[in-house]
């Protein structure tokens, strides 16, 4: 049995029996009854400055991100594929050509300004695989320009065609150095490409006949926008390596795309002779592909050879 027994502090379910406690120096309150405090609400703490700019900054950066991708969107819903849907024949014709008669570009911006110095260009090639573009662009260049020519052979070449050390003709006038625009002196070297320097002390060389095409072109002062330019450049590459250095089927190809091309216009890239037309007849010339061209290229072929530039090369494979 235990030892005593002790009454419950409170009934289950109802109020403290408070006035059944004993007698004491003071009395306490009731705590059951007491309404708790309210809790205080915590103390709002201050926004850090680094972080509020951190926050702008992103949002900023969100928005520039979002109206990005509307404007991407756009295009996207202009031009759904880079080369089927947009129609560039209506850009290339707003060009404004210039006949290769007129006015050249200022040498002197292009070459560099060398107090009145004749200004020279050194042009190294292998007489195996003689760059014929760069003999039309001579040709052009003459009717401009008023160009000391020259030719001579690299002692790493034993010998040279007759008609390879003529290529630049008879210069029957013999004027003062310093009354000539431009130097082009071409000389006939063992390399595996052609290289030219305009500079010859300061300049790396520019290497391939295509990118070699490219700058002498540039010297007649024609202007393109980017749309004609990528065309251009696409077709002297394509020249270059699929037409001249590809394989049957690649030629083929090319052959079919051109003729393509000359069915809308009379040049390869507008109603204007440009570098691509003249890489691409020589590479044509050089492979002996003229005679299996389609009709448009049969044609456009004719077009070159009725300009004397053209004429006087195709002497040179006879």
């Amino acid at each position: 049995m235990p030892m005593y027994k002790v009454r419950p502090f409170h009934a289950a379910g109802r109020e403290v029996l408070a006035e059944q406690l004993p007698a004491c120096m003071y009395r306490l309150p009731n705590l059951h009854h007491c309404p708790q405090p309210a809790a205080s609400p915590p103390a709002q703490e201050e926004a850090d400055p680094s972080l509020q700019a951190l926050e702008s900054r992103q949002e900023e950066i969100l928005k520039r991100l979002y109206e990005l991708k509307s404007a991407v969107d756009g295009l996207s819903k202009m031009i759904q594929t880079p080369d089927a849907d947009l129609d560039v024949t209506n850009i290339i014709q707003a060009d404004e050509y210039s006949p290769l008669t007129t006015n050249g570009a200022d040498l002197d911006l292009m070459l560099g300004k060398d107090y009145g110095a004749l200004k020279d260009i050194v042009i190294n090639a292998n007489p195996s695989l003689p760059p014929l573009s760069l003999l039309v662009l001579h040709s052009l260049l003459c009717e401009r320009y008023k160009i000391l020519s020259a030719v001579h052979t690299h002692s790493s070449v034993k010998s040279v065609p007759e008609n390879l050390l003529k290529c630049f003709g008879e210069q029957t006038k013999k004027q003062p150095r310093h009354e000539y625009q431009l130097g082009f002196t071409l000389i006939w070297k063992d390399v595996p490409k052609p290289q030219m320097k305009f500079s010859i002390q300061t300049m790396c060389p520019i290497e391939g006949e295509g990118n070699i095409a490219r700058f002498l072109f540039s010297l007649f002062g024609q202007k393109y926008n980017a749309v004609t330019s990528t065309l251009i450049d696409s077709w002297v590459d394509t020249a270059i390596f699929q037409l001249k250095e590809g394989s049957s089927k690649e030629k083929g190809a090319v052959l079919r795309s051109m003729n393509a091309a000359l069915g809308k216009t009379s040049w390869l890239v507008g109603n204007e002779l440009t570098v691509a037309d003249i890489v691409a007849w020589c590479a044509l010339q050089q492979t002996g592909s003229a005679n299996a061209a389609p009709a448009n290229v049969q044609k456009w072929m004719k077009s070159c050879e009725n300009l004397a530039p053209f004429s006087s090369v195709m002497k040179l494979l006879q």
